[in-house]
């Protein structure tokens, strides 16, 4: 199995299964240096963790993370970095009655025609489980960021049929709302959505928004590594994407140019633009405007509601969602979101210092 391991010159590659004995992740391309404590990924991890209220998995985790090498006395040592997260609640045999059978839109069909061969714990590799060793690897990103006055903000933007109005958004109360909405009446709409498809038996998917903030002119390469392009990837890889939008993404579909068009302004002494329709990217490169996206996400395959379907041998047969799964990804995949948007941001950052002979100087 190829395609564990993501980013250019901040490079990580995750392992382990839902229901082993562990996740992790090595980080190469980490400057040395670089001031990091535990805490600051714990912090992170916690965030996503199960458990954390009636709205997610009631699968208890505390994913604590353990620093295996690449950093000494809290300074990163320019070295690989591997973060290591035990699995402590893992529950193999919730999934004994599901070994033969296909769920209907999970990864067990394609997987076990893919490699012969599968781990039906909990989806294996396939399971949102292994987002963890992003978002570890994100908050190792994001002491690069804060080095350099870069901010990345994710929230709940949508839920089932529940939508956030456009409006200024208050940062500070994203983590207000076990939803991650930041306005509280959208936000209690949205947790009864969730209550509801919960006592159901059912599922909802959602959007999840993410503005980069502080970003210089210049990030992106203008071809293949369009900087919107690596967002794309990075946010499409993680479990149950479906769709992803910059700027004003589909709607900008239906506009003129004339109204699309971001004019050029002078804002404070500096190049701005007076609308931001592009989301901060144009021709691949960064403009100094914020970055914005969208992230588009299924409902949970996983529920409670029986579902036909068929087992390894052609036969039909009956699902039952027995194990503990999220009645809505939305709230928890908020950090995952974040952590991406850090590991791609870091990664250009890095790639931009040989863009141009005067940024090459071994003089020190």
């Amino acid at each position: 199995m190829v395609g564990n391991s993501f980013g250019h010159r901040f490079r990580i590659t995750t392992f382990g299964e839902s229901h082993g004995p562990a996740m992790g992740v090595v980080i190469d391309g980490c400057p040395a240096g670089l001031s990091l404590k535990p805490s600051h990924i714990q912090e992170a991890l916690d965030r996503r963790r199960p458990g954390q209220s009636n709205l997610t998995t009631a699968r208890k985790e505390k994913d604590q993370v353990e620093i295996l090498s690449g950093v000494f006395e809290d300074k990163t040592l320019g070295s690989p970095i591997t973060l290591l997260i035990r699995n402590q609640d893992a529950r193999p045999k919730d999934y004994n009655h599901l070994k033969e059978i296909y769920r209907p839109s999970h990864a067990d069909y394609t997987y076990l025609k893919k490699y012969g061969h599968r781990d039906p714990r909990g989806g294996g590799r396939a399971s949102a489980r292994e987002t963890a060793c992003r978002v570890a690897a994100g908050a190792v990103a994001k002491r690069v960021l804060d080095h350099l006055g870069i901010d990345v903000y994710a929230f709940t933007h949508q839920i089932g049929q529940v939508v956030l109005e456009a409006a200024p958004v208050d940062y500070s109360s994203i983590e207000h709302h076990p939803t991650r909405c930041p306005k509280q009446s959208t936000a209690d709409a949205m947790q009864q959505a969730i209550e509801s498809a919960k006592t159901e038996g059912d599922s909802l998917g959602g959007v999840i928004e993410c503005h980069i903030i502080g970003l210089p002119v210049g990030l992106g390469q203008p071809v293949f590594h369009r900087f919107e392009a690596d967002l794309a990837f990075a946010m499409l890889s993680i479990n149950a994407t479906k769709s992803f939008e910059i700027g004003s993404g589909i709607a900008g579909t239906k506009m003129k140019g004339s109204e699309h068009n971001d004019p050029f302004i002078i804002e404070k002494d500096k190049v701005a633009t007076s609308t931001n329709f592009s989301g901060g990217v144009q021709g691949g490169i960064t403009n100094g405007m914020p970055v914005t996206i969208k992230v588009g996400f299924k409902p949970t395959a996983t529920i409670q509601i029986p579902q036909e379907s068929i087992n390894q041998k052609g036969k039909k047969a009956i699902v039952e969602g027995k194990g503990r799964h999220d009645p809505c990804v939305i709230p928890r995949a908020v950090p995952i979101v974040e952590a991406m948007a850090n590991l791609v941001t870091v990664d250009h950052i890095l790639l931009a210092q040989s863009d141009t002979i005067e940024q090459i100087d071994l003089k020190r």
